[in-house]
């Protein structure tokens, strides 16, 4: 009977840290994990009276409250994260000289976002209400922020 036991509570366990850990917001996961633990505890004082039960419910709290300050310690992270570091630049559209009335084509199907490319360089766009096919001649309308702004062009 103690396999049981011991098995619901630690099933119980490993369901309250990934809710904790992996599965964002209070769930499902969090709710059984509680209640196997509660049903592993449970049992032991139906199953074996009152002083194994309350064994078990002690040695649960302990279990559980140092293996969340184990999990949760920052030591245990720096273990497990990345440590590379991101050298690339982002690149202006001022570097790039691009401005409004410059003409160019996309390179990639514009519905209403995609890919054109003008004097060279390859920047993402937005068509608007339009749908644009690859290798369609346009021009840029506006550039707000970091958003260019392009239409087609009709010859």
């Amino acid at each position: 009977m103690w396999a049981v036991i011991i098995t619901l509570i630690l099933v119980g366990m490993i369901l309250v840290v990934l809710e904790i850990l992996v599965i964002p917001g209070v769930g499902i996961t969090g709710i059984l994990g509680f209640l196997l633990m509660v049903a592993g505890v449970w049992t032991a004082y139906a199953r074996n009276g009152s002083s194994a039960g309350n064994a078990t419910l002690l040695i649960t709290i302990l279990v559980s409250t140092l293996s969340m300050i184990v999990i949760l310690r920052s030591k245990t992270w720096k273990r497990a994260q990345l440590k590379t570091a991101v050298s690339g630049k982002v690149r202006t559209f001022d570097t790039l000289n691009l401005k409004p009335g410059m003409q160019g084509e996309t390179v990639s199907r514009c519905a209403p976002m995609g890919k054109a490319v003008f004097n060279g360089h390859h920047v993402e766009v937005d068509a608007g209400t339009s749908f644009l096919g690859t290798g369609t001649k346009v021009e840029i309308t506006r550039i707000e922020g970091n958003k260019i702004f392009i239409k087609h062009l009709t010859t």
